[in-house]
């Protein structure tokens, strides 16, 4: 995976840059500034662009129109302090593939990389109650009826791990709150996007908020 990096922090893409190398991700150049980055982006050609959403000249909304209406393609990911829904609506709506927060842990940023790069569209755990909000167009408070409730097919523990998924929480930190393995919930996790029919967590967490699941079930053995 080749990655270009914008960012108008010199010391954050210096340490950006050595993480996600010791990781064999090859960050093919670092830039502070978005017209920097267009240019590089027209003569690298990288597989992923690492796009910061505040920078002085231009900010990453901006950075991302022009490459789009340049006709580049690549997937774009915004990785910012930002939790602004209206960030995460415009990066979306510019068609960005991704919209990442810089306080992530570093294999959870890696991990959504790896999903991005294999064309899934990846948001912060974090922002899922944000997205869900987005996507509904509605106060989540508006619970469809239990009749139409898509999680029937769900075992306790899927359930249990759906809530938690939707809570923004790692497969890691899941694994550590349960007292089970992170092989035993990626296998959970796996299983709950087979039956629900998706393709992403973030779809699924997307789908728990919607329909109100709750991570407060009563815990059960595996």
């Amino acid at each position: 995976m080749r990655v270009l990096l914008i960012d108008d922090h010199t010391l954050f893409r210096i340490g950006l840059q050595a993480l996600l190398e010791r990781c064999n991700i090859n960050v093919m150049a670092t830039v502070g500034s978005g017209r920097e980055g267009l240019q590089l982006a027209k003569e690298l050609s990288p597989d992923i662009i690492l796009l910061d959403m505040r920078m002085p000249d231009m900010n990453g909304i901006e950075v991302l129109k022009h490459l789009r209406q340049q006709d580049n393609q690549v997937p774009v990911v915004i990785l910012t302090t930002s939790d602004d829904r209206h960030d995460l609506t415009e990066s979306l709506r510019c068609h960005a593939q991704g919209f990442l927060l810089k306080s992530m842990e570093p294999e959870e940023l890696v991990q959504a990389l790896q999903d991005i790069s294999e064309g899934k569209t990846v948001v912060a755990p974090s922002l899922t109650p944000i997205l869900a909000k987005i996507v509904q167009g509605k106060n989540t408070d508006d619970v469809p009826s239990p009749v139409n409730n898509p999680f029937s097919e769900l075992t306790p523990r899927e359930t249990e791990i759906l809530g938690l998924v939707a809570e923004g929480q790692s497969n890691k930190v899941i694994a550590r709150n349960l007292g089970i393995s992170d092989g035993t919930v990626k296998l959970h996790v796996k299983a709950i996007l087979r039956k629900l029919n998706i393709h992403s967590r973030v779809e699924a967490a997307v789908l728990a908020v919607q329909y109100g699941l709750s991570s407060n079930n009563k815990k059960v053995k595996t």
